[in-house]
């Protein structure tokens, strides 16, 4: 190990480590719900746990002896007791651990590094690149989107106790930490109640108000520091997204009611930020000429907080009329002093409006379709035979329609809510400014039609054509619907009615990519590569028509779902992949962990804002790939695609799945509005199975399948071709290729096979069991042969000592969550005592917080 990774562990074990044992042991000290010896019992179970699996023992040996050698307890009302409360120790250690990570966040990361604003400036300073700086800044920016994904398991009272903890912490606060210790374990983890859209919205809220209002102000602020005597526009620089409100997909509970008070919401939030500011001016601007305008300004945002529902007339130019008057007077009156205060909260009202974040709306296109023919039925705006006609005359009729249809005329509920929405669009529009609300995003988008059928359904909701102030954006997902987009989007550009559209909408065309369902489609590597290629062909595509393609990435937190290491995927695209935007999404567990502070949040920001802009103007190559990468690469995917369709059409992969890991509960985890699965049927399917599941359910499980497989058998094949030197070669000098098996890594560090290993020799799920077993050790066998290294995640130190002992936190929680699944399974074929399994499905699901808690990006 070189020097500088020694001494980022040795920083990592004084700031996180030691730290944990310290205040861990204070932890488990505590009385807890009246059993004082839990806390040293769970050690001891630990211990147990990590002894068992080493001689091969099952979760059920495990548990049985533990009980027979440190305990009096013999009935198992008992065991399942202390088992419970070994659960809530140790999704509070998780607690811990996390705080002392969020407190460390700057000690570990260097703030002014690769990566950093500060490594960019720096560059274009030395290498006097002001001018194409600030020219890449004009037409470069990152848009962060902050979804409900149902992948976080922390309520919303645990999220503040770690900030709270991370805080007291960091100012080494040892009665404090004692006190947030104390309430920590008297705070329930688990939600009776499902939240609403609006609950989610809420949560996603405090985000944007408490983390990315100030992380995205210091940034700006910074590039103005750097650059004083440069005229930059940064309103666009870092737009923030947001759909907890707007997204239908599967979500029967999202409403146009939900729609309108999420956006008021958003308004009302971003107001109060405006309003805190003020308050924070007034006590530095105390100068004559200056004090009258401020005062007026605090009056109108405290009006329009008040009264937001009866009085929307402050618009974002009234505010920066009144704050640009206070500039020039400090500037001609004053000096200039405080100047730079108010320079601050110009970029603030430039960027975020009156709208905080823009709400995406989005919904599958199989609904749009069934509600044009049910429109079709009642109403003469679409022609009486629609339904009959082909996609061609469809479009036709689509793109004519000339008379708008009432909400109130039609029977369907989804209809009459989707025409509801349409129009909100426009009160949201209106009220909070265009960019509010301003997208229209289409799932399972297959065909050119798919798009135009959202075109028709403005139309129809009464929209003109030539206002038609929305972006249509197609959402390709599937490997298959990969691989046609580009020819559904030459059929839209060709389209002289859908041309004219772009046109005045500034010749852009967002395109989004969805990596989670690509990823179960597919499996890792095909899903990864399937997505650059459609990447390649539409940035090739809409070059060719004069459009500028914008991609928008559907990414999760985990590899599985296109999560892990983000930016180098999007540092590593050479020009033929358009760059001049980075959009992604940011879900759930991943806003905590990655944004969940302001430090965090703005290095973060920062690691993106490097990728695109420094790749733009230092690094980027001509191609991602040269011509014999990309067929080697081809290979690869194809190779990796033949083994986990052989998996994924294994007889009892969905059985396995489903009786051997937690997917069944996921819905009582109450963590998120949406349904599990798309459509009401009670058949599992994989086509109707949602993404976050299925990722989740393999992360619990600690298989990751979704993560590592086919990576094996493809790197082997291209050995047995001879072609391994190549794709050595191609591992040494390719950053895309590079990152893809570093993220590959990361999802089998935290794998653990042992946890299932008593299926090996199973009469039903051996046969499986093994063969995901054999592709993870291949998979390993051939990434050391590739990098050279002896462990995983070995180029990462530090996070691999942060997996590392997350994982050992959990060790009890995986032991008994299977320990569980397999009772309930007994029970189930045996005595069918419906009040045991409840019991044992709750001990399951209730283990699925700690797990996922722990992965901080595994679901």
């Amino acid at each position: 190990m070189n020097q500088t990774f020694s001494n980022a562990l040795q920083k990592f074990q004084d700031t996180v480590g030691i730290k944990f044992q310290l205040y861990n042991s204070l932890f488990l000290s505590l009385p807890f719900y009246g059993i004082d010896k839990t806390g040293i019992l769970l050690s001891l179970f630990l211990s147990n746990c990590e002894e068992g699996f080493a001689k091969n023992l099952s979760p059920a040996q495990i548990i049985d002896d533990f009980f027979q050698n440190n305990t009096s307890i013999e009935d198992e009302n008992g065991k399942l007791d202390l088992l419970f409360r070994f659960v809530q120790y140790a999704e509070r250690q998780i607690v811990l651990f996390d705080a002392l990570e969020d407190a460390a966040f700057q000690e570990m990361n260097d703030m002014q590094g690769a990566g950093t604003l500060k490594q960019i400036t720096s560059a274009v300073l030395q290498n006097n690149k002001t001018k194409e700086f600030v020219e890449t800044l004009h037409k470069f920016s990152v848009r962060p989107v902050l979804t409900a994904h149902p992948t976080q398991f922390y309520p919303g009272s645990v999220l503040g106790i770690i900030n709270d903890l991370a805080d007291a912490i960091e100012k080494n606060e040892v009665p404090n930490i004692n006190t947030l210790l104390q309430q920590l374990g008297r705070t329930p983890f688990f939600k009776k109640q499902k939240p609403t859209p609006f609950d989610e919205a809420v949560s996603l809220i405090w985000y944007l108000e408490n983390v990315f209002y100030h992380s995205i102000g210091n940034i700006v602020s910074e590039i103005r520091k750097t650059f004083p005597n440069e005229q930059i526009n940064t309103s666009h620089l870092i737009k923030m997204g947001f759909w907890s409100g707007g997204d239908r997909d599967g979500n029967p509970f999202v409403t146009v009611e939900t729609t309108l008070k999420v956006a008021n919401a958003l308004r009302s939030s971003i107001l109060k930020c405006y309003y805190q500011d003020v308050r924070k001016l007034k006590r530095r601007l105390t100068f004559v000429g200056v004090e009258s305008v401020l005062a007026n300004l605090e009056a109108r945002l405290y009006q329009n907080i008040l009264l937001s529902k009866a009085d929307n007339s402050l618009t974002q130019n009234e505010i920066l009329g009144l704050l640009t008057q206070i500039h020039e007077t400090l500037i001609h009156n004053h000096n200039g002093l405080f100047v730079h205060l108010v320079e601050d909260l110009i970029d603030k009202v430039e960027i975020f409006g009156l709208y905080f974040a823009s709400l995406d709306i989005r919904q599958e296109s199989t609904q749009h379709s069934n509600m044009l023919d049910h429109i079709a039925d009642i109403s003469d705006s679409l022609p009486l035979n629609y339904s009959m006609l082909s996609d061609e005359k469809k479009i036709e009729a689509l793109l004519n329609v000339s008379k708008p249809v009432s909400a109130y005329s039609l029977k369907d509920e989804l209809a009459i809510d989707t025409l509801k929405t349409i129009e909100a669009i426009k009160k949201i529009q209106a009220e909070n400014g265009e960019k509010a609300c301003e997208r229209y995003i289409i799932s399972q988008c297959q065909s050119a039609l798919n798009a135009i059928e959202v075109f028709g359904l403005f139309l129809l909701g009464g929209w003109k054509k030539e206002d038609l102030k929305i972006d249509i954006v197609p959402l390709f997902e599937t490997i298959a619907d990969l691989k046609h987009a580009a020819g559904i989007m030459r059929e839209l550009y060709e389209n002289p009615v859908y041309r004219q559209h772009l046109q005045k909408r500034g010749d852009n065309q967002t395109i989004m990519l969805g990596f989670s369902d690509g990823t179960k489609d597919g499996g890792y590597l095909m899903a990864n590569w399937s997505i650059y290629k459609a990447k390649d062909e539409l940035t090739a595509l809409s070059r060719e028509f004069g459009v500028n393609v914008i991609f928008f990435d559907g990414r999760g937190g985990p590899p599985a779902r296109g999560g892990g290491k983000t930016h180098k995927f999007f540092s590593s695209m050479g020009k033929n992949i358009a760059n001049d935007a980075i959009q992604l999404t940011v879900q759930g567990q991943t806003v905590s962990s990655n944004f969940g502070t302001i430090d965090a949040a703005q290095f973060n920001l920062e690691q993106l804002l490097n990728a695109g802009i420094f790749n733009h103007l230092f690094s980027a190559k001509a191609e991602t790939f040269d011509e014999n990468e990309e067929k080697l690469m081809q290979s690869i995917a194809d190779a990796s695609f033949a083994e986990y369709e052989s998996l994924k059409n294994h007889p009892q992969f969905l059985e396995y799945l489903s009786e051997v890991s937690p997917l069944r509960f996921y819905s009582q985890t109450n963590i998120g509005s949406r349904p599990v699965k798309r459509g009401g049927s009670n058949k599992l399917t994989l086509k109707d199975l949602r993404a976050i599941p299925f990722v989740g359910a393999w992360s619990q499980l600690k298989q990751n399948v979704p993560g590592f497989y086919g990576v094996g058998t493809a790197l082997k094949k291209m050995d047995e071709a001879g072609n391994f030197a190549g794709v050595k070669t191609m591992y040494q000098t390719n950053g895309f290729f590079k990152a893809l098996i570093d993220n590959c890594e990361m999802a089998m560090q935290k794998s653990f096979f042992p946890l299932t290993a008593w299926l090996e020799n199973d009469e039903t799920f051996g046969e499986i069991w093994r063969k995901i077993h054999n592709e993870y050790e291949l998979t390993k066998k051939y990434i050391f042969a590739l990098s050279g290294k002896e462990d995983l995640m070995s180029d990462y130190p530090v996070e691999q000592q942060s997996v590392q002992t997350r994982e050992r936190i959990v060790f009890p929680l995986t032991t008994i969550q299977q320990y569980a699944i397999r009772q309930i399974n007994q029970i189930e074929a045996t005595t069918k005592d419906i009040g045991k399994v409840a019991t044992y499905e709750k001990l399951a699901m209730r283990c699925s917080f700690g797990i996922i808690n722990a992965g901080r990006n595994s679901a």
